[in-house]
């Protein structure tokens, strides 16, 4: 609360005393009728409904000209939640330094008022104008029948989320200057998924890249997320960043998932595990690329085929006969609608149309287990064991031992797997060349980080791996998105099916020469429909 400023407690409701008249005074009494500033007395019955056009205009007047004289307990209290509208108000100006405040409002929708913001931020004689646009919601006070400010961190400012706050002083790190593998000069601006991973960067290494903090307005986050910053008052030196992207496959990866909501790609290259492109296409900015964890559909028969063939269970060319369901344990599994059976199938044949039933018929053959799937992910494609190290915060996958039901559903990607397209182009890229890279963003070398292990496939196993997802891609469920493609190119289709969704997540991970790229959308369906020509995007531009 601000020096100087008392408060009363008037019937539970708070009432800043302020000199003179004006806001202040209209607070008073509104806070003594329950009435927004349109009831008779304190005996009057407190209004419901919607606030009227009176009530919307006469409450954001009163908020916005106790937030322009810097009254943050004041403004607060035309608010539903006076403590944390007054905790980030008086942030506003103590902590990020804002003052000079003038808002304007603009044309009310009904009980919502855009307005514009125009205010100075200033600290140690640097000063900087800032400008931005934000909205507030009237609406009726649930035991006082109040009209009031329907309070949101984004009212302060379009960009704030619970738990933020907005401060002013010297960056927590020194500005980077990101480039690509070619020098190329990474930005928001340019590539704007990358803004969370650059920002992730500059907190994790800045102090390593060389570079001065600069005195900047930064939205600080909960749990240790990186600031974001909004305004530099005062220039820090940039140290210079060297990542493994490459500015053209990011530029394909940007504007691929474009086109899909919901939707994320990673592309790596597969001879030494660097991570070419992260993208992602999402409303609540998370990197879903790295940190997801949903469910990878029939993209998991990599492992499933590479378990079976290791077991000795079946090989490339051995049975893995497609029937129209297979039970397991109670539970009925089916294939996708129009599937022809085929009970003379290979592996290949099953694994280039996706069957899921030949895979389901599969894992109860000796010597497969309920962990044998685990076992696999974790010794040969380096999953699910919270070790990687790519630089920015990830996930590593999560195959987990499973009994009844879930080993069955485990197989075909469904049930307790939970995957990103980080992970499963890193799957890509360890069955077509049978070594396990782990994926990284920046050079274990900047700061000597040591980079996880996994042992890898057999050549003959990596070979039919290979040899099924060429198959996939140029006869099977991959060929119309990689139609086109030239060189070596290989596939594998994924839908993971959701609780509570009609359509599925759609997923597609595929290769082309030293390239292998993953990508999810999710309620994108089949994993042609969506995933497919994100993935084919990618590996096109990465020629």
């Amino acid at each position: 609360m601000g020096k100087g400023v008392k408060v009363a407690v008037v019937g539970g409701i708070f009432a800043v005393m302020v000199g003179g008249a004006g806001y202040g005074a209209y607070n008073i009494v509104s806070a003594l009728d329950g009435g927004g500033g349109g009831g008779s007395g304190a005996a009057d019955t407190p209004k419901s409904g919607p606030p009227d056009k009176d009530e919307v205009r006469e409450t954001t007047e009163a908020f916005f000209g106790a937030w322009e004289k810097g009254q943050p307990a004041e403004a607060a209290s035309y608010t539903n939640n006076a403590q944390e509208a007054g905790a980030l108000l008086t942030a506003y100006g103590a902590e990020a330094r804002i003052g000079r405040v003038a808002i304007t409002p603009g044309a009310p929708r009904g009980t919502v008022v855009p307005f514009t913001v125009k205010a100075t931020v200033s600290l140690d004689g640097a000063s900087k104008p800032l400008r931005y646009t934000s909205s507030v919601t009237v609406v009726r006070g649930q035991t006082t029948g109040r009209a009031l400010v329907d309070w949101k961190p984004s009212v302060v400012h379009p960009d704030l989320r619970d738990g933020d706050t907005l401060v002013t002083g010297e960056s927590a790190q020194p500005p980077i200057e990101a480039v690509d593998r070619d020098g190329t000069v990474l930005t928001k601006e340019k590539y704007p998924s990358l803004g969370p991973v650059l920002d992730t960067l500059r907190q994790k290494y800045g102090d390593k890249a060389g570079g001065t903090s600069a005195v900047e307005l930064s939205i600080r986050h909960p749990d240790e997320e990186a600031d974001t910053p909004l305004l530099t008052l005062a220039e820090g030196k940039a140290g210079k960043l060297r990542t493994t992207l490459s500015a053209g496959v990011q530029a394909a990866a940007e504007k691929a998932v474009k086109a899909y909501p919901e939707s994320s790609v990673v592309a790596v290259k597969p001879s030494t595990g660097e991570v070419l492109a992260v993208a992602n296409h999402r409303d609540d900015g998370f990197n879903a690329a790295f940190q997801g964890q949903v469910a990878p559909g029939s993209t998991m028969k990599i492992i499933t085929a590479a378990m079976l063939i290791d077991n000795g269970v079946t090989s490339m060319n051995g049975p893995a006969p497609c029937t129209d369901t297979a039970t397991w344990q109670s539970q009925t599994f089916k294939n996708l609608t129009g599937m022809e059976p085929n009970e003379g199938a290979s592996l290949a044949n099953s694994f280039l149309r996706s069957c899921n039933t030949a895979f389901i018929k599969l894992i109860d053959e000796k010597p497969i287990s309920d962990d044998s799937l685990t076992q696999e992910a974790q010794e040969r494609f380096g999953l699910g064991r919270d070790d990687w190290k790519t630089g920015i915060a990830s996930f590593d996958g999560s195959v987990p031992a499973s009994g009844g039901p879930d080993r069955a559903a485990n197989a075909i990607g469904q049930g307790q797997v939970q995957m990103n397209p980080l992970n499963m182009a890193s799957v890509t890229a360890t069955a077509i060349t049978g070594t396990f890279r782990q994926p990284y963003l920046v050079s274990p070398d900047l700061d000597g980080r040591e980079l996880a292990q996994a042992k890898g496939l057999s050549a003959d196993t990596a070979a039919q791996l290979k040899e099924m997802m060429r198959l996939t891609a140029t006869q099977g469920t991959g060929q119309p998105a990689m139609s086109g493609l030239g060189g070596d190119i290989g596939a594998k289709t994924g839908s993971a099916e959701v609780d509570g969704k009609a359509t599925s997540d759609s997923w597609f991970t595929g290769f082309r020469n030293d390239v292998a790229a993953a990508a999810m959308a999710q309620q994108g369906g089949h994993g042609g429909d969506a995933a497919g020509p994100i993935v084919a995007a990618v590996l096109r531009a990465a020629s």
